[in-house]
């Protein structure tokens, strides 16, 4: 049997007032002639399909013309797909019974609408090209405390009713088990050892950790698909276990990221082989010049970009990088001069304030980037501290974070 692991497509995401629908379509597009050409039995989206829990409705018409055109392009295949923390869990959800009529398994909360844990909701059968079954999959989207199995310990009552929630749900599979047959798990979650993107990834802090140990995965698990890391990894140095990674670089310190998707070959209930397959990149995402240089060295820079014509859609988006020493009012003005007529978009100017003398972390100034990079509980935890001089204790921190989720996921 062959899968094919993905995640983290993010559907309608802007890149500072871009659209970036095009660059979505061509990743769709790819995907499809993938899952022909690679003869792939399982897709895997291992969430976050959609930037938030709110997308456009040409957002979800083209999450959806894609599901159909897979079908119709590879009518045995079975796809699986679960919610991630920028999903809308009951949107992704709702049309889940018509979906499966058509071989789609959607699964957007781990409980029913009367906040029942029903494991059946959470085992998704998965078929090679004859029909049979060769694989159960553990379908288990992005858990809110509120999911997660109620565990009286002393320790993370989080971390232990996730790893509560994965084994029963492992139980169950097993329950329907034949000998040869693989468990394959999907998870949207932050590993413990996880590398992380700078800009683009939404702390999911919950509890007193932020991180997820990889021995939540039983061993019998034959391969765990993750989602939410947008840099491909592998999880505790176990190749069983691995984030796919984003197909696109979802902000500019993504653009040195390996974008791909996961095939992994199965033979019976072990892995022969895992593949990355490269997706290409239909719009490039410059950083000029690679560090924070002075005004003069980055106009110089900008004058000397030869980049070839390309429609609208197609042109790279730029982020220049200046070095100042002092406010310069015009400098705006002086950029877009510079690249009048040339095919690219101007998406950001990132300002920072210093000499070419290198301080510490704590001692450097901070640029307007640096502030934008902060998160709420940074800012709650620095407030509490300046306040308190002493750090908010774990369960402040964990109801504060259940109140920044609950916010998310408030509807316009």
């Amino acid at each position: 049997m062959r899968l094919l692991h993905t995640s983290d497509w993010h559907l309608g995401q802007t890149l500072h007032d871009f659209d970036r629908s095009y660059e979505h379509q061509r990743f769709l597009n790819w995907l499809l002639d993938t899952l022909e050409a690679e003869q792939i039995d399982a897709l895997l989206i291992a969430g976050d399909v959609f930037d938030n829990p709110n997308p456009s409705a040409d957002a979800q018409k083209q999450f959806y013309h894609f599901l159909v055109d897979a079908k119709r392009r590879v009518p045995q295949l079975d796809i699986a797909i679960i919610a991630g923390n920028h999903d809308s869990a009951g949107r992704l959800e709702a049309p889940a019974s018509l979906l499966q009529v058509f071989g789609v398994t959607v699964v957007g909360c781990a409980r029913n609408s009367q906040s029942e844990l029903e494991l059946d909701r959470l085992i998704a059968p998965l078929r090679n090209r004859q029909g049979d079954i060769t694989a159960w999959c553990l379908a288990i989207p992005f858990l809110r405390p509120g999911d997660v199995p109620k565990v009286a310990t002393a320790g993370d009552a989080y971390l232990e009713g996730i790893r509560q929630l994965y084994r029963q749900a492992l139980d169950h599979a097993l329950e329907r088990w034949e000998n040869g047959q693989a468990i394959i798990a999907l998870g949207h979650c932050h590993m413990n050892g996880g590398q992380t993107s700078e800009d683009s990834e939404r702390r999911i802090v919950i509890g007193g950790a932020e991180a997820l140990p990889v021995d939540i995965f039983d061993a019998s698990i034959t391969y765990t698909a993750l989602g939410h890391l947008h840099r491909a990894q592998k999880v505790g140095g176990q190749k069983r276990v691995r984030y796919s990674g984003s197909p696109l670089p979802m902000s500019f310190t993504e653009i040195d990221y390996p974008h791909q998707v996961v095939r992994v070959d199965l033979d019976g209930g072990a892995v022969r082989d895992i593949t990355s397959l490269p997706v290409p990149r239909p719009t490039e995402l410059l950083r000029v010049p690679a560090q924070p240089a002075p005004i003069d060295e980055v106009l110089d820079r900008l004058k000397a970009l030869d980049l070839p014509d390309a429609p609208l859609e197609a042109q790279p988006y730029l982020q220049v990088r200046v070095r100042l020493t002092a406010p310069e009012p015009g400098l705006r003005a002086k950029v877009e001069a510079v690249l009048d007529k040339k095919p690219v978009r101007l998406a950001r100017i990132e300002t920072t304030y210093g000499s070419h003398t290198h301080h510490d972390a704590a001692d450097r100034p901070q640029s307007l980037d640096d502030l934008e990079r902060l998160r709420p509980d940074d800012i709650f935890q620095k407030l509490y501290q300046n306040k308190y001089q002493t750090a908010p204790e774990a369960e402040l921190l964990a109801a504060f974070a259940e109140l920044l989720i609950a916010d998310q996921e408030i509807e316009p």
